[in-house]
């Protein structure tokens, strides 16, 4: 079993585990450490706890409850499986306000609205999104709970309180957008849990903080580009880790590359021209 943690938080742990057993391999004894969501991203596996056993396929969810024991078998299944797994704190689970018999289904089926939050956290970990992998792996908890309960997420009423401690997160993102932010930093700073401040940053302002702080990045990013400043150290100086993920960010919004852009706003006329062509 290969692991990757892709982030790490006190709320939230996302990891991508991919598993090479082959058919017939002896299982181990395992026990959740933490209350977890495991979407399967491809092949399949048996899972056994509590006395339960239960088949899962490619955009299935493995349903974790932490201290239970279990097992994962391959008897008559295709080598190797990969799965993006959510690992949620205590506290989160509380703030999701589900009795704690949701998190011992053991496994959901193929459920579209879970399949869909599945992917877009792949495309999320791939750098693919302007998302956070904690944002999305909050609302696909969110989902699952109602999913399973049957209980609709109610509607978050905004109070004058709430509007002002959104417009405080974006002035922060804003001022502090060149370093690295935090969804549980920024709600610590406003004295929310991050699930609730996920939900009143987006219903106030439309965006989720992540959004927010790529926009910001992208923004500056174009001011800069007029000024002779290298391509690369402005990729870094506004909170890029990497030019690939910058250049492609930067022209999925802008649809041209930085250094087009950069020529047109020297006045080359001709770089804009043929891209507003191309669009109709």
């Amino acid at each position: 079993m290969r692991v990757t943690v892709l982030h790490r938080s006190r709320s939230v742990a996302v990891l991508d585990y991919r598993c090479d057993a082959k058919p017939g391999e002896g299982s181990v004894e395992e026990q959740h450490a933490a209350f977890s969501l495991s979407y399967v991203r491809c092949g399949s596996f048996g899972y056994h706890s509590r006395g339960t056993a239960h088949e899962l396929v490619a955009g299935a969810t493995l349903v974790g409850h932490a201290g239970d024991d279990y097992r994962c078998t391959h008897e008559h299944h295709l080598a190797g499986d990969e799965c993006l797994s959510f690992q949620l704190s205590d506290a989160l689970v509380d703030a999701l306000g589900a009795s704690l018999d949701v998190w011992r289904v053991g496994a959901l089926p193929p459920v579209p609205a879970l399949m869909m939050l599945g992917e877009l956290a792949q495309q999320t970990a791939e750098g693919r999104t302007h998302l956070g992998l904690d944002e999305v792996a909050l609302v696909f908890a969110a989902r699952f709970v109602g999913t399973v309960s049957g209980k609709r997420e109610a509607p978050l009423r905004m109070h004058a309180r709430d509007r002002r401690r959104a417009v405080e997160a974006a002035l922060l993102l804003e001022a502090q957008a060149g370093e690295p932010l935090t969804l549980e930093g920024l709600a610590a700073e406003l004295g929310l849990s991050p699930f609730h401040f996920l939900r009143v940053f987006r219903g106030v302002l439309g965006v989720t903080p992540h959004q927010y702080l790529v926009r910001m990045r992208l923004r500056q990013a174009a001011r800069l580009l007029s000024t002779d400043a290298p391509i690369t150290r402005i990729a870094y100086d506004v909170g890029f880790g990497d030019l690939s993920n910058f250049v492609r960010t930067f022209r999925r919004a802008a649809g041209v590359s930085p250094r087009a852009f950069r020529q047109a706003s020297r006045g080359d006329r001709k770089i804009l021209q043929e891209k507003m062509a191309s669009n109709f």
